[in-house]
Formats: C-alpha cells, structure tokens, sequence
C-alpha cells in the first residue's frame, strides 16, 4: 500500500492506495475537515465501507481507520460546511485523477505476465498513434474553423461570455463550473465561438474574448443533462467527464 498526503486550503489529507489501486482515505481527517462535531460518530454512522489498517505516524504505526471513495461522498453529503461542494470537486477533479494516474502498488510481473505487458503496450501504442492521427485531424478542422471567427467591436444580442455561460448553466442545471468549462473545451463536440469581441479597454492590453450563440449553448447542456446518469439524488457521471461524479439537479418533469 501507498499512503500519499494531500493538502486542501492547509489541512492535510492522507490518502491509501491499495494493491489495486484503489484510493481509502483516513476517516478522521475527512471527517475533521468537514467539521463534524463528533468525527469518530459522524463515520460510525454515515459510512459502511469503513476498515482498519496498519499505517505509519509520527509516533510509529498505527491502527487508523480508512474509508473508500463512496463513503467520502456520504460525509460530503450530510456535511454542513460551506466549502463541503469545494472538497468534493478537490476530490474528483485532484485528487482521484492523481491516484489513478500514478497508480498504487505493482508486484513484480513473471515472464509470461511481462510478455503480455509488452504485447499490450505495443497494442496500446498503436492505438493511441490512431487516436493521435484523428485528434490531429480534428485540430486541423478546428483550426481552419477559426482562423475564420470574425471580429466584432460589441457583442450582439442573443450571444453570451463564457463567464455569462457558467452562471447561466449553473442555475439552469446546478453543474460546477469544472464541468461547464469541460463541455464548452474539452469533450467532443466542444462547441467553437461564433465571433470574437473586442474589448473597449484594447489600448490599456485587454485582449478580445468568445462569444457564443445562447440559444445553440442552451440546446447544448439540455442534451448533456439529459445524457448524465444520476448515482445519487443530487450526483451524476457522463461517459465525457472521466474525473467522475459532479453536481446535477434533475429536472422536473412537464
């Protein structure tokens, strides 16, 4: 096991890694952080995938009690801290990505496993040249499409910032702007700007900024919502968004 310390706004987050690479953090430093009156209680109560393991201290090893990423969710969900959505989107968006990027653990392969490693790798290798040609394809689009965005000196109506996006879409859908900003740059189907503006401040450095159609951005988180799969009341994933699980209010039906 892997135990790595993480840090959120000072406070010191330990985080396991199993042999398969799976993520426990120690219970009471998230339930510390989350400002439960009775931490030892708050996990007793809340959490149901809670264990015991031998991890080193200060003071030597110790018998610390650890939790999976599911229960974290649990406490973030009951929790009344402020900064609790602040922690989650910490978790999902840093932490977990980082764990999973690195790994945990690996045993030492036989030679029959390495043989396969390597197959696999030369595998992966051609698959990813294959992607690589079809991003770099896409790239080409993209840049050919942009080269032809016009310039406007005031934004029309029926056009919006993508600061005006992440505030419209928030109290539309309730999603974070972490996700916001992975529709509109990062997924397929990022949708390109239709003009840039100018900025009236030009000769003080300020540099022209995107706009997009609100009606075409509208049609666009409508059809991501619809396409999210709640895990929780209030937790959804999208096969786009690999950091997993974000903020989504579900819509009421007609």
């Amino acid at each position: 096991m892997n135990l790595t310390p993480f840090n959120f706004s000072g406070a010191e987050i330990r985080v396991i890694t199993d042999d398969q690479g799976e993520p426990w953090f120690v219970a009471k430093d998230v339930a510390d952080l989350l400002e439960y009156s009775n931490p030892h209680e708050a996990v007793r109560t809340h959490c149901k995938g809670v264990r015991e393991i031998l991890i080193p201290s200060a003071g030597g090893d110790q018998m610390t009690k650890v939790m999976p990423e599911r229960d974290v969710y649990r406490l973030i969900m009951r929790s009344k801290m402020p900064a609790a959505e602040a922690f989650e989107e910490w978790v999902v968006g840093e932490v977990l990505p980082s764990i999973r990027k690195t790994g945990g653990y690996q045993r030492k392969l036989s030679p029959a496993e390495q043989l396969l490693a390597n197959a696999q790798l030369l595998v992966d290798m051609e698959r990813r040249q294959d992607q690589t040609e079809q991003v770099v394809a896409g790239i080409e689009n993209r840049v050919a499409q942009v080269e032809q965005v016009r310039y406007l000196d005031s934004r029309p109506a029926g056009f919006e910032s993508m600061t005006t996006i992440r505030e419209r879409i928030n109290l539309r859908h309730g999603l974070p702007h972490w996700v916001i900003n992975a529709v509109m740059r990062d997924v397929p189907g990022a949708p390109l700007p239709f003009a840039m503006v100018r900025s009236p401040h030009a000769d003080d450095g300020a540099q022209p900024y995107p706009i997009w159609p609100t009606a075409d951005i509208t049609r666009r988180f409508d059809r991501f919502a619809a396409e999210c799969t709640f895990e929780t009341a209030e937790r959804a994933i999208h096969p786009d968004i690999q950091q997993g699980r974000f903020k989504l209010r579900q819509r009421k039906s007609a």
